[in-house]
């Protein structure tokens, strides 16, 4: 595969990093899906990732969050290097929703919600089966905070509908508000936006700034450039698993590569069109063969394709 040219146009916010990923590549057998990509988000920021389809991202996402072991590099989050699991990744701090929504269908709004606080209650298994004073006082902290998650995405009026009943829209916001539960410094968004309205998408826009108010990083992919450049102090353009550019919305919107990454057109030293299809194939194989939930995964929504009563989402 041919190597790309990285710009950096711009330089970090001036915030504490919060995240950084360093040197990250993801091979899968021969086939390098994600090459060599840097990637800082500082406090305070809300940050885009962008890119072709096989750019590479999602599986980027899955290295960040411990669902891959990277094949080279490291991910840190406030200075420490992140284990290689997902549910100890979210110990840390760091909340993640899909791209395809994954929620518990057959469980009510507040139950999703509930699900993600089991990372920060301290209640051990004994003190749950005895539901003594301790466990009790946890739960009824561990509602009231989900409730005001539901307040804060608006879903307070639905708290006792199902999740698979919520018009699509809602359904996102709920899998933002089960993530959020787990308390985290800094939030991955896997195309947020996907199949919603124009209404629905401005909603989500005002929804992400208000997790940035609270004191939360966000970290975004998305395929709505409008959507992408309103929000974010700074993008990334990844293609074919390398970073292309990073920097504001004005640099990355004017660069003549990212441009011709999103028409198709060829520029020089990009891959080709059977390098792209090898990419799109090897990642849709890694995402098919992910593993399934273990212990806690469920705080970020990192569950298997059926709900936990065998419903397929």
């Amino acid at each position: 595969m041919t190597h790309m040219t990285t710009d950096t146009v711009t330089p970090a916010g001036t915030g504490t990093p919060v995240l950084h990923a360093s040197g990250v590549t993801m091979r899968f057998g021969g086939l390098t899906a994600v090459r060599n990509v840097e990637l800082t988000v500082n406090s305070g920021e809300i940050v885009g990732l962008i890119g072709p389809n096989g750019a590479g991202k999602t599986t980027f996402f899955n290295c960040l969050t411990g669902l891959y072991i990277p094949t080279e590099g490291t991910v840190s989050y406030k200075g420490k290097v992140l284990p290689h699991r997902s549910h100890l990744v979210t110990q840390a701090g760091i909340a993640r929703t899909f791209q395809n929504i994954r929620l518990f269908a057959n469980m009510t709004v507040l139950e999703n919600v509930l699900v993600g606080r089991h990372t920060r209650t301290k209640e051990g298994l004994w003190s749950a089966l005895l539901r003594g004073p301790g466990f009790k006082k946890a739960e009824r902290e561990s509602e009231a905070r989900a409730m005001e998650l539901l307040e804060f995405t608006g879903l307070a009026a639905k708290r006792d509908h199902l999740a698979r009943n919520l018009p699509y829209g809602e359904q996102r916001k709920l899998e933002i508000a089960r993530a959020l539960a787990s308390e985290p410094g800094l939030l991955l968004l896997d195309e947020p936006t996907a199949g919603m309205n124009p209404q629905e998408t401005r909603a989500t826009e005002e929804l992400v700034f208000a997790i940035r108010d609270q004191g939360i990083a966000v970290l975004v992919i998305e395929h709505d450039m409008r959507f992408i450049f309103n929000l974010c102090d700074r993008v990334a353009c990844l293609v074919q698993g390398e970073k292309l550019v990073e920097g504001t919305a004005e640099v990355v919107q004017g660069d003549e590569r990212v441009v011709a990454a999103y028409l198709g057109t060829p520029f020089e030293d990009a891959p080709g069109a059977e390098e792209v299809a090898e990419v799109e194939a090897a990642e849709a194989h890694a995402t098919d063969r992910a593993p399934g939930p273990d212990s806690t995964t469920g705080a970020t929504g990192t569950t298997s394709t059926t709900g936990p009563e065998g419903d397929p989402k």
